[in-house]
């Protein structure tokens, strides 16, 4: 009959199905009552942490509890995710307490960087002005002191001061770079003059057959001179075009003041310092000087000459001569072929033409007689041939018995007369 009945077949797999479905049913209250027991278990753990959080909050006091807000936005700008939970709140601290003291340190060491540079100006500030800071230590702690001074400068109008000496800088100061420049430069323009116009006598002086002496000048290539030309160059450069802003005016002031500390003789450095100021401000340091020998024809050049090395000995004497003549006329301001002069020329000879040739010394004499030197020439007698066509007068000086000398003084018209006779 249950084969045959179809609707008893039905209601038994429905039935098998309830009991299948009322099993499962069965089986997920187990599993809710047992994770109810577990919430109702955490709620009470959560609950009884909530209490002592509170507690432990309660107990700070006001000072703490108002660092809280900033504390919770330093844990949000710690750039850590996530939000704040019981689980991860010793791991979140951790975190945010190595990030604040790696911003701690950081600022720590910007801190130390800005105290030295503070300690640095203090320092500074008191070796440039020893007498106004000699109670004041170079501390941070005696910030406030330096404070003080700034707003006494302040209040002493400092800024009108230095007005006033930005003027003076520009106007003065600068005004007198200018001017030692130029003498200088016009020294240096007396020098080149000199020299042409004693290149104007040598072209008229035969130094050897068809040729010339000229002196030649060049700019030295000393690298102190160099250096001091190009400083001063600099000081005053742009200065009726250039900016008058603080920058422009703080460099001029600066390059001015490092050649008149120089000039002045920095400390440690005095002795130097006077060597080198003597140095660059002789304008004849300036120069290179040498000697070109050229063709009076076309004024080639023969020979250049920088020195009398490996030359003979007649030509180092005539050299010998040329820097001679050119010394006298640059030293007392000779202007070749004037007749009528107030500068000094009176030359004593020592000694003259004893060991030269009868050509150098004949060239020496042609040379000092177009710069109308008067002579004293003190020679032996076998050179008086040489001497006698450029002398007027003849003092002989004998001493025949070793005791006492004797001095005869010869035109040089009654010497010939007296030479004549003796030969006849």
């Amino acid at each position: 009959m249950e084969k045959a009945s179809d609707v008893l077949l039905a209601l038994s797999r429905d039935l098998e199905s309830v009991e299948k479905e009322r099993a499962a049913v069965d089986e997920r209250r187990v599993k809710l009552d047992r994770s109810l027991g577990q919430l109702e278990e955490a709620i009470d753990g959560r609950r009884l942490q909530l209490e002592q959080v509170e507690e432990v909050t309660a107990s700070a006091d006001a000072g703490v509890q108002a660092r809280f807000p900033r504390l919770a936005e330093l844990e949000t700008s710690s750039a850590t995710s996530g939000p704040l939970t019981l689980e991860n709140a010793t791991a979140r601290e951790r975190a945010l307490r190595t990030w604040l003291q790696g911003r701690i340190d950081a600022d720590g060491s910007k801190r130390s960087r800005l105290s030295e540079k503070i300690l640095g100006a203090m320092g500074d500030f008191r070796r440039a002005y020893p007498l106004e800071t000699r109670e004041v230590d170079a501390a941070v702690e005696a910030a406030p002191e330096y404070r003080r001074m700034l707003e006494a400068l302040r209040g002493d109008d400092l800024p009108r001061f230095e007005r006033r000496f930005k003027e003076l800088l520009n106007e003065n100061t600068i005004r007198e770079i200018a001017n030692f420049q130029a003498q200088l430069h016009r020294e240096r323009r007396e020098i080149e003059d000199r020299i042409a116009s004693i290149n104007r006598s040598l072209r008229g002086t035969e130094f050897n057959r068809g040729r010339y002496i000229e002196l030649v000048t060049e700019g030295t290539t000393d690298a102190e001179v160099r250096d001091f030309q190009r400083d001063l160059r600099a000081c005053t450069e742009n200065t009726l075009s250039g900016s008058q802003d603080d920058s422009y005016s703080e460099a001029k002031f600066l390059q001015v003041k490092r050649i008149i500390e120089r000039f002045r003789g920095r400390e440690g450095s005095t002795e130097i310092d006077q060597r080198w100021t003597r140095k660059v401000t002789d304008v004849r340091t300036w120069f290179t000087f040498s000697a070109s020998e050229r063709w009076r024809e076309d004024d080639r050049e023969h020979e250049h000459y920088t020195d009398s090395g490996g030359k003979s000995g007649g030509q180092k004497e005539k050299l010998a001569y040329t820097v001679l003549a050119a010394s006298l006329a640059y030293q007392f301001g000779l202007e070749w072929g004037e007749r009528r002069s107030r500068s000094f020329r009176f030359v004593v000879i020592d000694e003259a033409f004893g060991r030269g040739s009868d050509e150098s010394a004949t060239y020496g004499l042609e040379l000092f007689q177009r710069l109308n030197l008067q002579l004293l020439v003190v020679t032996p007698l076998q050179k008086l041939h040489v001497i006698e066509p450029f002398v007027a007068h003849v003092g002989y000086v004998a001493n025949p018995e070793g005791e006492r000398s004797t001095l005869r003084n010869f035109t040089i018209e009654e010497y010939r007369a007296e030479k004549a006779r003796r030969t006849g």
